[in-house]
């Protein structure tokens, strides 16, 4: 076996395809978990609040992003609705913007980051929504009844009563699904977005240092995993749960202070 040369990778044009790559993973991740976060709420309170007509658009959604895989949703996105969007849109987007440079000389206002951080968010989207669905569910069915009882309407309940113990509940899956979008950003590649699996395989092309692009590409992934998920559990809600913000229970009072 030849021995790993790894000055084909660390430096000169390879070293800074890594980097590039590597920064703009920890963008796109960051981009599709506040869509997918920022969905996965609109949607809970809509199969809350919404009937059966928004409980069953709701499981539409679920369904459809949960059986499809990611590869060919990002493939759609790109090829096929991206194209449908209006013309003045799409020229905009593929001019030149210096305030569209994110920090690491990413941008973000192209056609493949939005394409993939859109599409990440919405595969994600749909296992979030079901993961904090099963978090609000062990929220005692009593707390619901009081706080129903005092006047609260669908959105003080959702946001004061069961969205905070409900996400507390749910957090270490939740938490798995963040750190899966940002394994599942690699397949953003395929439709021809620089993140860090792309960047590796460009390095591969360029001098045939595969073993070690691969090697290197994969400490960072689990690297970025390992400190994203310590950082979420440490900041999570679960941290505070044995001082909870809201107790709802008989004649107990309630802070609703968040």
């Amino acid at each position: 076996m030849p021995a790993l040369d790894w000055q084909g990778v660390l430096t000169g044009q390879p070293l800074q395809w890594i980097l590039s790559g590597f920064l703009t993973t920890l963008w796109v991740t960051l981009a599709g978990i506040a869509l997918a976060s920022l969905l996965a709420l609109l949607f809970m309170l809509l199969r809350l609040s919404g009937g059966r007509v928004g409980k069953a658009i709701v499981s539409g959604w679920v369904s459809l992003f949960r059986n499809t895989p990611l590869l060919v949703q990002l493939l759609f996105w790109y090829f096929a609705a991206w194209n449908g969007l209006p013309q003045a849109f799409r020229e905009a987007v593929n001019a030149d913007h210096s305030w569209s440079i994110l920090p690491g000389d990413v941008w973000w206002f192209t056609p493949e980051f939005l394409c993939s951080a859109w599409g990440l968010g919405v595969f994600t989207s749909a296992f979030l929504i079901e993961e904090v669905e099963a978090g609000l569910r062990s929220v005692p069915a009593g707390q619901r009844e009081a706080a129903l009882a005092q006047g609260f309407s669908t959105w003080r309940l959702f946001r004061f009563i069961l969205l905070p113990q409900g996400l507390a509940n749910a957090w270490q899956p939740v938490v798995g699904q963040y750190l899966n979008l940002m394994k599942l950003s690699s397949l953003a590649s395929g439709i021809g977005f620089a993140e860090l699996t792309y960047q590796v395989r460009q390095i591969e092309s360029y001098n045939a240092h595969a073993l070690e692009a691969f090697t290197l590409g994969t400490v960072l992934y689990l690297l970025t995993g390992l400190v994203m998920g310590m950082v979420l559990v440490r900041l999570g809600p679960q941290a505070k749960r044995k001082r909870p913000n809201v107790v709802i229970a008989g004649s107990e009072k309630h802070d609703c202070r968040t």
